[in-house]
């Protein structure tokens, strides 16, 4: 229904602040985006299928980094935000924004389950008047050809009697410069009017709204962004190992192509990508474009050569134990830093998982140290973080540095280490120590 001036009622209620707001998926996408719009003076029902998280948040603690306990505690006590696992709250709502995983599957295609299965679960509870939104990144076409079609088959007019629209996510874990707020936020509907709908809703949340043509549009944006980086970070892994068959430093060489004032923007190598986006959507689109019959060469060469980098890091310790005249095979290896990035709890296609993998198929004895990461599991089994002490480093045939957490004293590490492989350049400007250092 739409008030007389044909102006969709949703749109009063976004002004007023009357909609009610519910997201299913409170991970680093969600709950940030959740409390942004908490914030901003709508109320919000977080939905999500692990009853801890859901119990933590309605207890007033947050779980991610990012958002702090503090505000999470104030928030819910104003009932501003609250959690369930139950999605027939749905009914209640006037927005449902979907963030799930879209990981990929054993075969290293799109798996699209979660979207699929939230969706069924926002059809099943939908009204009239009530705005859908898709924040997972996936494959252009996806809003329109999975989502779309399954309102339409219960019988809303997109348009009309709902609306539908992809925004990609754009959330970079424990990043201290830019949140939801201040980074701005692409939007795409299935019509005019669901864009119209779209924008108004996230404008009480972020400062700046981009809006393009359609759905297909800001699912590709997504795509690109993160192509962008993955095949950048894949050139300069490459120069990484072309630069160590030259002698090369490869830092000291992209350090000094950074004082160009245009045309280069520096992309630095490291152990692997990792995390919710990079090593995963390039893929959506390479596997979409197969279906179309084309070869997507520069995303599939970067994702070989990012893929491979864990088995050049692996290599690199096996030469510089050799050159100590030892083995893997019964070498004890610390590893530094077990999170996809720095200063991040999240292990989601770390590197650390393949290497520590390779590292005991060769028989090495491998621990770790994150001060992020508790507990790691991996395939081989779980392993707990030990403490950063003299006597650890002292006691390791081997340190390897993975993540740079800023928080790690690595003074302390180049004094009392044997060997450090550094993968981040982490050492830099520190002062030698009686480690020998092994750069990336």
């Amino acid at each position: 229904m739409t008030a007389v001036d044909d102006q969709p009622v949703l749109l009063r209620r976004i002004a007023d602040r009357t909609a009610h707001i519910s997201i299913l998926g409170l991970g680093y996408v969600g709950l940030p985006l959740a409390v942004e719009f908490a914030r901003s003076g709508l109320r919000v029902t977080g939905i999500d299928v692990d009853a801890e998280k859901v119990k933590t948040l309605n207890a007033g603690r947050s779980y991610i980094l990012d958002i702090a306990d503090k505000t999470v505690k104030e928030l819910v006590r104003t009932g501003m935000l609250s959690a369930t696992t139950d999605v027939a709250t749905l009914r209640e709502a006037d927005v449902a924004i979907i963030c799930v995983p879209t990981p990929l599957n054993k075969t290293r295609d799109p798996d699209i389950s979660y979207i699929l299965s939230a969706t069924e679960q926002v059809v099943r509870y939908a009204h009239r008047d009530m705005l859908v939104v898709l924040e997972s990144t996936t494959y252009p076409g996806t809003t329109e050809e999975i989502l779309l079609p399954r309102f339409e088959a219960a019988g809303f007019a997109v348009g009309k009697d709902f609306f539908l629209a992809f925004s990609p996510e754009r959330i970079d874990p424990a990043n201290p410069t830019f949140g939801v707020r201040n980074t701005p936020k692409v939007v795409g509907g299935i019509t005019p009017q669901c864009a119209r709908v779209a924008v108004a809703l996230y404008r009480c949340a972020v400062d700046h709204i981009v809006p393009v043509s359609s759905t297909r549009a800001a699912e590709m944006v997504k795509l690109l962004e993160n192509t962008f980086r993955a095949v950048n970070i894949g050139l300069v892994n490459e120069f990484a190992i072309i630069c160590d068959r030259l002698g090369l430093d490869v830092w000291e060489i992209i350090e000094a192509a950074s004082t160009k004032p245009y045309g280069f923007t520096p992309f630095y190598p490291g152990p692997g990508l990792g995390g919710h986006c990079l090593p995963i959507d390039p893929l959506y689109l390479s596997w979409k474009l197969r279906a179309l019959r084309y070869n997507t060469r520069f995303i599939e060469l970067a994702d070989r050569v990012n893929s491979e980098m864990p088995y050049y890091v692996v290599e690199k310790i096996a030469a510089a134990l050799n050159a100590r005249r030892q083995a893997v095979n019964g070498a004890r290896i610390l590893v530094l830093g077990v999170a996809y990035k720095r200063n991040v709890g999240d292990v989601r296609e770390s590197p650390a998982l393949e290497i520590i993998n390779l590292l005991v198929e060769r028989g090495a004895d491998i621990s770790y140290h994150d001060p992020y990461v508790p507990r790691l599991q991996y395939d081989g089994g779980t392993l707990d973080s030990v403490a950063l002490d003299s006597q650890v480093l002292s006691n390791a045939d081997c340190v390897v540095i993975v993540t740079d957490h800023s928080g790690i004293d690595w003074q302390l590490v180049v004094s009392y280490s044997r060997l450090v492989v550094d993968t981040r350049n982490a050492l830099k400007g520190i002062p030698p120590g009686k480690a020998q250092v092994v750069k990336l």
